[in-house]
């Protein structure tokens, strides 16, 4: 398939496209053919300081921090509105940017529309505080403020459904938005940018700075007017940028990596356990965070359940991105395939059998690793232990229900978890035993925007998701007291009988 033609990126601040400070571009890559896509402005510190000044004076001085929620939430309707007309589009960038197969962008920008519908609904509908009347002398009521101007540093695999949802609970409650995409998938936050502007938000409240981490997402984070930075990423970043916001007190959430497992009990629906394990770690390219990178066997299954796993990996569609018969697409740059290859030659000395699927001559120019097991795994081996984000599945035998939970826990992680059984009562205790910010029973990875998304551990702090974005988040709580009548104050300082 003939891939598209792309302009070169600038910055989008204070409502213009415009270049970098430095005058300066970065190539962006196409995984599928490692060859140039086109250029992307580079932006610095002292973009992110324009930007921000933009950001904090759109907040104080602008329309959108005083604006009414009812005029805002149109606002958040005209972008999902433009998305939906946008979606092939976005779409066709989403896999050329990052090697997604088109199927499976076309669902995820489809996503991302309904990510600012619910968040419209969200904030309409849940937003408000409490209030508490003590006897008859108080009434006390909390109401909830947008912080001002907050930084979003979003990943490169699914980057616009994933970037959307951080950029719409924060600018559905009031904030306004400083965005720096990762440097690997910049089309489609430009893409969102050029929504945005269409859809005519006020200048400063959407801003988007392109370039690396160790200038542009540094500075975005020491900046003292930016009261909160979302991450999603690895864990070793999630760390250091905790660290430089200290100074400034800012709020932080921090969705970060995942070993998760996918535990299959012997009375499990057999079938459909299998399709849950091949999706959850083949789609995607294996590249996300809630893969389940580790299946543990029961040992009564094991046989027929590999047997059936090596037949899988064999006609996993491994191709073009832009096919849409293509199950598996090209890793998102080369760094990233010799990683992931890496660990596959690790496996084979740490004592695994290693089953992959192929690779069709015609597409060997890209960042191609084929759907890979490691069979005869053991937990405690670093393909184990260590994310690898790509399409390898660790599999694991285990005999009893305390062994497994010890297993799963036994991992720096704890993002998500999937568990395969009949027996429900035993469903629910591995499902609270396990060691994740989620999990699901019988299930794959079947998102719902209501519920708490984040991890423990290793995986990260905090939750966005639902109203856990819009009152925990997004938000700062404000108590106030108001008396209802003369109620006694004590008297210090006054003189005796006056």
């Amino acid at each position: 398939m003939e891939h598209k033609r792309v302009d070169d990126v600038k910055l989008f601040i204070n409502g213009d496209f415009v270049e970098a400070h430095s005058w300066e571009y970065f190539d962006n890559m196409n995984p599928f053919t490692n060859k140039v896509t086109n250029r992307v402005a580079s932006g610095a510190k002292a973009d992110i300081e324009k930007a921000v000044e933009a950001a904090d004076d759109a907040f104080l001085s602008g329309p959108w921090g005083s604006m009414k929620q009812k005029e805002r939430m149109k606002y958040i309707e005209r972008i999902a509105d433009l998305i939906e007309e946008e979606v092939e589009e976005i779409a066709i960038l989403e896999s050329l940017d990052s090697g997604l197969p088109i199927s499976q962008t076309r669902k995820m920008v489809g996503r991302a529309a309904e990510n600012f519908r619910f968040y419209s609904r969200m904030v309409q509908s849940r937003m408000h505080g409490d209030a508490y009347a003590v006897d008859d002398e108080f009434i006390n009521y909390t109401v909830y403020k947008p912080l001002g101007a907050v930084g979003l540093i979003t990943p490169w695999n699914a980057p616009f459904m994933l970037t959307t949802w951080k950029v719409a609970p924060a600018l559905a409650t009031g904030n306004t938005v400083i965005l720096k995409p990762a440097e690997l998938s910049p089309l489609s936050a430009n893409k969102l940018a050029e929504i945005i502007s269409k859809a005519e938000l006020p200048k400063g409240v959407f801003n988007v700075v392109h370039g690396f981490g160790e200038t542009a997402g540094d500075a975005l984070v020491k900046s003292e007017k930016v009261k909160a930075i979302s991450f999603t990423g690895e864990t070793v970043t999630g760390k250091t940028i905790i660290k430089n916001s200290a100074d400034s007190l800012k709020k932080t959430s921090m969705e970060l990596g995942g070993k998760s497992p996918l535990i299959v009990f012997d009375d499990a629906d057999f079938d459909r356990a299998l399709d849950a394990a091949v999706w959850g770690i083949f789609s995607f390219n294996g590249e996300r965070c809630t893969a389940n990178s580790r299946v543990f066997l029961h040992k009564d299954i094991k046989d027929r359940f590999v047997k059936a796993l090596k037949e899988r990996v064999g006609y996993v569609k491994v191709g073009d991105p832009m096919d849409t018969g293509t199950h598996l697409g090209p890793l998102i740059n080369k760094g990233h395939f010799d990683k992931v290859t890496g660990y596959i030659e690790l496996a084979k000395e740490e004592g695994c059998k290693v089953v992959q699927g192929t690779v069709p001559e015609d597409v060997k120019a890209g960042n191609f690793v084929p759907p890979t097991l490691l069979l005869e795994a053991k937990n405690e081996m670093r393909v184990s232990q260590e994310e690898i984000f790509g399409p390898v599945m660790s599999v694991i035998e285990f005999e009893t229900e305390e062994e497994v939970i010890q297993m799963a826990n036994d991992v720096d992680y704890g993002l998500a978890g999937y568990v395969w059984t009949n027996d429900i009562k035993r469903g629910h205790r591995v499902a609270q035993a396990v060691d994740s910010g989620m999990l699901w029973i019988n299930a794959q990875n079947v998102r719902d925007l209501r519920i708490p998304f984040g991890g423990m551990k290793a995986s990260g702090i905090g939750r966005e998701g639902g109203h856990f974005a819009i009152l925990e988040f997004y938000t700062e709580p404000k108590a106030i007291h108001v008396s209802m009548r003369e109620h006694h104050i004590p008297e210090f300082g006054k003189k005796s009988g006056e």
